[in-house]
Formats: C-alpha cells, sequence, structure tokens
C-alpha cells in the first residue's frame, strides 16, 4: 500500500494515478474534510468555495482529469470581467476600447503594457518573440528593475505597483520577474469583443473532490487522521510504516511508499526535510448580497482599502445557481502573523472589509448582507522571491530522506510559475508515475495522460522542466 498524507487535490489525484498504475493507496487527511484550499461554504444553493477558484485555459491536466471522471461536461467557461478601481472610478479594462479610454496610462504607457502581456520584447525598436520563454533566465531579476527596463515607469507605478503592494506587501522587492512572466503566461485565453475566458465547474470544485473522492474509493480516505512518523527501516533505510493518530486512537499501518501532499512544514515534521520556500497566508470573506455590488467579476483595487481585490462570483458564475445570492469574495494577503488583520477576529475582519466596501461605494448598503463566512490560512501560497527554483522539492524525495518518500505539496515544480488546483494534480500525478516506474509497471494506465507521465521521469529530480512539460 502507499500511504497519502493530505486529502487535497494533490493527494487525491496522486491517489487516483496510482490505482490506475495497480498500487493499493490509502489517503489520510487530518482535517475533518477533504478537499485543502477547495473546501467550500453553503449557499441558499449551490456550494461556494472558501478561496476563489477558477480555471485558465492554459489548464489542461485538471480538465483531463474531469473528463476522465465523467465531469468533462461539467466544466464551463465563461467571461471574466475584469476592472480597476482608482480615485472612486470603475474603469472595465476588457475591450480594446475600454483600455484606451483608461486615463491612468499613456498611449506610450498602453503600448508598452499590451506588448509585455503578449511576451513582445520591443525594447531598442525591433520586435523580439523569444526573450520571455525562458523563465529560469529572469529568476534572480527584481521585478520593479525588469518593469521598468521592460514598460515604462509609468506602467510600474500605475498599473503594476498597486497590484504587486496588494499582492506581496512589503516583501514585492524579494519577489522575481520570473513570477510575473509566469503568471502572464499562465492566463486565460482573451475575446477581444468580451474578456478573459476562465473556467468553473457547473456546481462547483467540490464535484470534482468529490469524484476523486469516489473514484479512490471512501473506504481508502480517512479524515481526521494526522500522521505523526513515517517509518523508515533500519537495513533496507526505505519506508515501511506510517504512524496515524486517527479518531479510533493511534494506528500503525505497513505501507511500501510515501507521498506527503502537504506544506512543507509538514514534511520537514515527519522527515527533517527542510524547504527554505517562504509562503504568505489569506484572510478571505464570502458576503451574500440581496444585490450586486457591480458588474465585474475581478475588480483591483489601487486605493487605501483593506483588501487589494473584489471579486464578484455571480458576476461570473449566474446567481441563479446559488439561490440569487450575490455573492462577492472580500481577500488580503498575509505576509507575517504579526500583521494586524491576522490577529482580528472574524467578526471585526467583516466589519472591517464592510467599512472598507461603503468608503469605495458609498451607495452600498450593508443591510443588503444576508451573511458572511470568513475563512483564514497560513499558507495559501508560495512568495516567489528570487531563486525560487533552487529551494523547489524535489517529487523523489529518495536520495535526501529515503526510499519511497515522495512529495507532492505546494512548494513542488509543479506549482512554479503560479500555484493552482492544475499544478496539484501534476504534482500528484508526477510522484504516482514515478512510483509506477519503480515498481515497473510504468506502462499501466498512460493512455490519454502519456504527457503528464513523461514529465513525472523528466522532473524526478526536481530539476526544471520547459512551460509545454509542466501543462501551464
Amino acid at each position: 500500500m502507499i500511504g497519502i498524507v493530505g486529502g487535497g487535490i494533490a493527494g487525491l489525484a496522486a491517489a487516483h494515478r496510482l490505482q490506475r498504475h495497480g498500487h493499493a493507496v490509502h489517503v489520510f487527511e487530518a482535517s475533518p474534510e477533504v478537499g485543502g484550499l477547495a473546501a467550500t461554504h453553503e449557499t441558499a444553493g449551490d456550494r461556494i468555495e472558501a478561496f476563489y477558484h477558477h480555471l485558465s485555459k492554459s489548464e489542461e491536466t485538471i480538465v483531463e482529469l474531469a473528463g476522465e471522471l465523467g465531469l468533462d461536461e461539467a466544466v464551463e467557461w465563461r467571461v471574466g470581467k475584469n476592472a480597476y478601481y482608482v480615485d472612486g472610478v470603475v474603469h472595465p479594462l476588457d475591450k480594446p476600447w475600454e483600455i484606451l479610454a483608461y486615463p491612468h496610462l499613456s498611449l506610450h504607457d498602453k503600448f508598452r503594457l499590451a506588448m509585455l502581456l503578449l511576451e513582445v520584447d520591443v525594447r531598442g525598436g525591433r520586435p523580439r518573440f523569444d526573450t520571455y520563454d525562458d523563465l529560469a533566465a529572469f529568476e534572480d531579476v527584481p521585478i520593479k528593475q525588469f518593469l521598468l527596463a521592460h514598460t515604462t515607469r509609468g506602467v510600474y507605478e500605475n498599473f503594476w505597483e498597486p497590484l504587486l503592494d496588494a499582492k506581496f506587501g512589503s516583501r514585492k522587492e524579494e519577489v522575481s520577474a520570473a513570477w510575473l512572466l509566469g503568471r502572464i503566461k499562465f492566463r486565460g485565453e482573451r475575446d477581444l469583443l468580451r474578456g478573459e475566458i476562465l473556467g468553473y465547474f457547473e456546481g462547483g470544485f467540490h464535484r470534482l473532490i468529490e469524484a476523486l473522492v469516489e473514484s479512490v474509493g471512501r473506504e481508502n480516505v480517512t479524515t481526521g487522521a494526522r500522521v505523526s512518523d513515517v517509518g523508515v527501516g533500519l537495513a533496507g533505510g526505505s519506508v515501511e510504516s506510517l504512524t496515524v493518530e486517527a479518531p479510533g486512537g493511534t494506528e500503525t499501518h505497513d505501507v511500501g511508499g510515501v507521498v506527503v501532499a502537504a506544506m512543507p512544514d509538514v514534511l520537514e515534521e515527519l522527515t527533517g526535510y527542510s524547504c527554505a520556500i517562504d509562503f504568505q497566508g489569506t484572510v478571505c470573506s464570502v458576503f451574500a448580497m440581496d444585490e450586486p455590488l457591480t458588474d465585474t467579476y475581478w475588480l483591483n483595487v489601487a486605493d487605501e482599502a483593506p483588501f487589494g481585490a473584489l471579486i464578484e462570483h455571480t458576476n461570473f458564475v449566474p446567481p441563479e445557481r446559488y439561490g440569487g445570492e450575490h455573492l462577492l469574495y472580500a481577500a488580503s494577503y498575509i505576509q507575517r502573523p504579526a500583521e494586524r488583520l491576522w490577529r482580528m477576529s472574524d467578526e471585526a475582519v467583516e466589519e472591517h472589509w464592510t467599512s472598507g466596501i461603503e468608503d469605495l461605494f458609498p451607495a452600498f448598503d450593508r443591510e443588503s448582507i444576508r451573511w458572511i463566512e470568513t475563512a483564514r490560512n497560513p499558507r495559501t501560497a508560495p512568495v516567489y522571491e528570487r531563486g525560487y527554483l533552487e529551494m523547489v522539492v524535489p517529487y523523489d524525495l529518495g536520495a535526501a530522506v529515503a526510499e519511497g518518500v515522495y512529495y507532492a505539496g505546494m512548494a513542488s515544480r509543479a506549482q512554479y510559475p503560479e500555484r493552482s488546483l492544475n499544478g496539484g494534480v501534476e504534482a500528484g500525478y508526477a510522484c504516482a508515475d514515478l512510483i509506477a516506474e519503480k515498481a515497473g509497471s510504468a506502462g499501466a494506465g498512460r493512455a490519454g495522460t502519456g504527457r503528464v507521465a513523461a514529465d513525472a521521469e523528466t522532473v524526478g529530480d526536481g530539476g526544471a522542466v520547459s512551460d509545454e512539460q509542466s501543462g501551464r
């Protein structure tokens, strides 16, 4: 049996893939529910994710998985409208004429910004189309230095800097230009007449999580079960057992390998393997309201507001899916646990953000709020600082820890240059394929997903792969 530590999408994907390779598996999840960052709240209709989620068109592996699970028809591709709040005005920024009308960038600024977003280097007056192909070449370049060199000061100060402040706060100077370029590559395709095309599961992402649990077998998934020790045999130096603090007491399970599909602090606690990647947290509230706040899905806020963005989910997915409730996310990244927002109670956060919405939108009536649910997590995303690739945890930790130890958590290569549910699936697959290869069954179960299986062989030592290989 292969033991899986963590019942998020990476752990469940690893279990699903391992079973296709013919391995017995068991997933141990410390929380009461599976899903990890894809956990959900109840609404008057469909469930809603506690932390906002959508798919980019570049996220092919998770869509392929949905097809395997019979959910291909559940993946919907919708337009996600974007806008920028500046000086009390919501400026839509989807259509060409909206971008041209945006008053806070000059025409030259807009041209340079558009060229960067199209991955065209126009420095020196001669367009080059391959400058940004190799992300690793920009790993050690500070993001501000890159933007000033490849766009303009106006683009940096009036477009990117407020976004970087919201995303990374005081740590923005640490961030690598490779992250920004990777994010540009990661984003979805754009319809020039409508906006960005993004994906969502009809009924929510929990449908995918539930389908994975059904595929793996509920009898092979235990929640409320914290793995407290990985047992390594003295003779062979290989993993032999897992100690689990389960609802019925302490259990010991014989295993032929373990996939740690959790944050690197869990990996270090269980194996002693230390990861230097730093993480940021998130405080995120869902507001259910009687009326929409705007007509935009993703509203970036360049203002002294307590949040960097407002994400109005029901301007993306119809409110009828949620019993007529209009659902809005207010969220903020946390760089340090000592920050005031992190130390606030949920009630204080909700009041703080309600007041912030009132400040931005004086016509907003707080009486229209039906309910608010707040979630928080201390590690929702890596800080993609310079030199990040050198700190990535290899999938196969046989040489560094013990034979039979694999890692599929958020510090894996599949979660670079942007973390995503798709990256979680790819990391789980990579570990499963390496285990199958070592067991001599690499040929089993590869039909329809051979690209990811082949990639696992390429990245098994933690080395870099191309964007095409990683499916982004």
